[in-house]
Formats: structure tokens, C-alpha cells, sequence
């Protein structure tokens, strides 16, 4: 009887860098060769992976995965190499490793960085050979196995330390996909929105999904999304998901949801955190009296908020000779958060 094809793993965008990266992951795909995936938490490491096995020949065979993060030196080795009955305290039967439940199929690994050298060690023989013996016992097991491994970090950094094994590296990286980040994407961001916005609204049972306002859309892409594709969909879901009025197109995103006047102030040991940079003594004090007067009469207030806000990001450059690092300590933001600001009111180029 032939087996049912499983849905491929279709990740979505138009921007050249994704299009780039699907184009070289189509080229990849039918190789059995190892591949090593790179890229920041939430650019879609897995879906990769997923997709490298789904469009080669082993698509019928298993996809298996593992994070090597997860685990202790010894649980890692038994996870993936196995272990015989015996081979240490409660381990009362044989189990079979991750490279034997992959046999024939692909076996991702993500944050193979984290691997210890010794399990790095007996990777290398795998993926040079094919070959191992489970923990506790001598019997030589062959498999044949497709690894894809991931990482966010910089691995031939690492191999130059001598933090992670430079000839591992040489057999992973036969060719290697880096992952453009979601703010190097803004061809992207619409649609992947709206998308996760159509899927939300379907989980909650909902009739339509009426869309963003283009306040709201401003507000997704002058952000910079250091937590990429993952925190986008958590962004989306929230705001659907907080909508009172199902007709009305979607305006508030909230981007934080920590953010609140009742946060506990609990935190790092006062040694720990930053200390803030006292303005330049020419500079003006930034105050919300001076900012941003209050108005007498009927106002607008979102515009007054834009006002405010703009007004305040200014002084705060001004109070810190326009050293941006500076002026994100001094208001107690990243790097990162100040410059979706900037970028938002207008202060810098896109």
C-alpha cells in the first residue's frame, strides 16, 4: 500500500534573501550530504531541516530530532548513540540511539554547538564512517544517516578556540544555509502577519479576521525583531487574540508583554545591572513638563503621544551628544529597542 506524502513545510515570504535561501535549500535537498543551518533564535532553523528531509529521497523515511542543549554530556551520548541493558544505573533494556531511529532518514541536531567534545568526537565518526557502538557495549551498529545541524552561534569562531572540533566542522559544513533575519525582511513582514493573524483567528473559532490598521502596521515594521519569526507569531497571536471589537481592524500590538506598572522590581544584583550615563551638563534636562505641555482643550491624543514621545527621544540624543548605545542605557532600553524608536518617529533612516 503507498504511503500518504506528508505535507511539505512551507515557510512563507518574497523578500530576495528568503527567496535566495529557498532556491539554495532546493539545491541541497536531494544530496545526502550534511548540511549545517545557521541562523538566530526564531528564523525557522527546524523548518529548514524539516524541509531539507522532506524534499529528498528520504521523505518516507524518519525524520528525527534532537537539541543538544537539552541534555547532560552522558544523557546526550545515550540519546544518541543508545545503550545496552546494563551499561549504567536503571538502564535495565537496550534503547536504541537517535542515529538508529533515523536510519535511512535525516537526523537534525539543533544547537550543535552545545554538543560536548566527546559526543562531538563519536558525530565525527558517524558522519565519516557511519559507524558507533551504544553506550556500554562493542558491538559495531552501521546507519545511514542524513545529519542537519544547526546553530546560532559562530562555529569556525568557536573551532578557532578550540570550543568545538575543526574537523567536525569540515565534515558539517559541506555547504552551509545562513538564515537572514526577520529585520533584514520587510517584504516579508506584512505576509507573515497576516498569515499568523487568518490561522489565529481560525484556532479561536472566529469569522473574519479584519485586518491591521496602518497604524498598526508602522508599528510591526519599524520594530527590530531580535526574536525573529517566533516573536512575530507570539506579537500576532496576542494582538488577535486581545481584540474586543471583532469588526475592527487590529490597532494595538504590544510588543512586551511584561510590560506592566505592577512588574516586580526584583532582578539582578544591583552589581549587575547597567548604570546609566548622567546627561552631558550642557544639555537639557528631559522632563514630561517640558516635552510635551498639557493641552487646554479638545486634542488629539494619539498625535500628542507621537509628539511626546518624538520629543523626548530627541532631548534624550541631545543629553547624550547623539551617542546612540549611550542614550539607549540612559533610557533604560537595548540598542535594538532605541533604534525601532528612532526609526519610528522619524529620527533616523529606515
Amino acid at each position: 500500500m503507498p504511503m500518504d506524502i506528508p505535507e511539505l513545510p512551507s515557510p512563507l515570504g518574497r523578500s530576495p534573501s528568503f527567496l535566495a535561501t529557498m532556491s539554495a535549500i532546493s539545491l541541497l535537498a536531494p544530496l545526502s550530504k550534511p548540511v549545517l543551518v545557521i541562523g538566530e533564535r526564531g528564523t525557522g532553523k527546524e523548518l529548514v531541516a524539516s524541509r531539507l528531509h522532506y524534499l529528498s529521497q528520504r521523505w518516507n523515511q524518519p525524520f528525527v530530532k534532537l537539541n543538544c542543549a537539552a541534555l547532560s554530556e552522558s544523557l546526550l551520548e545515550a540519546e544518541l548513540f543508545g545503550h545496552e541493558a546494563g551499561s549504567f544505573t536503571g538502564a535495565q533494556k537496550r534503547r536504541l540511539g537517535r542515529f538508529e531511529l533515523a536510519h535511512r532518514g535525516t537526523l537534525f541536531l539543533d544547537e550543535i554547538a552545545n554538543a560536548p567534545m566527546t559526543v562531538q568526537e563519536t558525530i565525527l565518526r558517524v558522519v565519516e564512517y557511519g559507524t558507533f557502538e551504544r553506550v556500554g557495549g562493542s558491538e559495531t551498529v552501521r546507519v545511514d544517516v542524513r545529519l542537519v545541524a544547526a546553530t546560532n552561534v559562530d562555529l569556525p569562531a568557536l573551532a578557532a578556540a578550540g570550543k568545538f572540533r575543526a574537523d567536525l566542522l569540515d565534515r558539517l559544513a559541506f555547504d552551509v544555509v545562513t538564515l537572514p533575519p526577520l529585520r533584514h525582511r520587510p517584504e516579508d513582514l506584512e505576509l507573515l502577519a497576516e498569515h499568523m493573524a487568518l490561522e489565529m483567528t481560525k484556532e479561536l473559532k472566529r469569522d473574519v479576521f479584519p485586518g491591521f490598521t496602518q497604524r498598526a502596521i508602522d508599528q510591526l515594521m519599524a520594530y527590530d525583531w531580535p526574536g525573529n519569526v517566533r516573536e512575530l507569531k507570539n506579537v500576532i497571536e496576542r494582538a488577535i487574540y486581545r481584540a474586543t471589537d471583532l469588526e475592527e481592524p487590529i490597532d494595538e500590538i504590544v510588543f512586551d508583554p511584561f510590560a506592566s506598572p505592577w512588574r516586580p522590581a526584583d532582578g539582578p544584583a544591583p552589581a549587575e545591572k547597567p548604570t546609566l550615563p548622567a546627561p552631558a551638563p550642557s544639555a537639557p534636562a528631559v522632563s514630561a513638563q517640558a516635552a510635551a505641555p498639557a493641552p487646554t482643550g479638545a486634542y488629539d491624543f494619539c498625535e500628542h503621544v507621537r509628539l511626546y514621545e518624538r520629543d523626548l527621544l530627541k532631548r534624550a540624543l541631545e543629553a547624550n551628544a547623539h551617542h546612540q548605545k549611550n542614550t539607549a542605557k540612559y533610557l533604560a532600553m537595548t540598542y535594538h529597542q532605541l533604534r525601532a524608536q528612532l526609526r519610528k518617529h522619524g529620527l533616523i533612516g529606515g
